[in-house]
């Protein structure tokens, strides 16, 4: 998969070196907390939930659920519509925005809740986006 040009490029930062660094390696990183074991994102030096600065990073299973979407119909540059922009609840618990892929654009296609996979495409050679897919391996419901 490639992506149209003129997509925004994500300028990674000292506190978010380890995410980009992980999608380049085909994995989403996370934090996690030390003290409350708590995971979380976006990527930041302490835990949202205690405040404590002893946090790990931990390779996510890449697996999540469709929380929301919005299927965005007006051209932007990077993007051809319709594409879903997207919350998904990742299997260790946080959420994270993305577009879904490979699937149609639609509200019949896109049910909340339905399992996907990350998979990792590149913008260049220090970016690399996590998007999702439905599940190619779940379960019917």
């Amino acid at each position: 998969m490639t992506l149209p040009p003129g997509r925004a490029r994500p300028e990674p930062t000292p506190e978010t070196r380890h995410f980009w660094e992980g999608t380049r390696a085909g994995e989403i990183r996370l934090q996690r907390c030390a003290d409350c074991a708590r995971p979380y994102f976006p990527p930041r030096p302490f835990c949202p939930a205690c405040g404590s600065r002893k946090v790990e990073v931990f390779a996510a299973s890449g697996r999540a659920r469709l929380f929301s979407y919005v299927i965005h119909h007006r051209p932007v540059p990077g993007f051809t519509p319709p594409y879903a922009i997207a919350v998904v609840e990742l299997e260790e618990g946080p959420r994270m925005m993305t577009n879904i892929v490979d699937c149609p654009q639609t509200p019949e296609a896109l049910v909340l809740d339905m399992p996907l996979e990350a998979v990792f495409v590149p913008m260049d050679e220090t970016i690399t986006l996590p998007l999702f897919r439905p599940a190619r391996d779940a379960a019917p419901r």
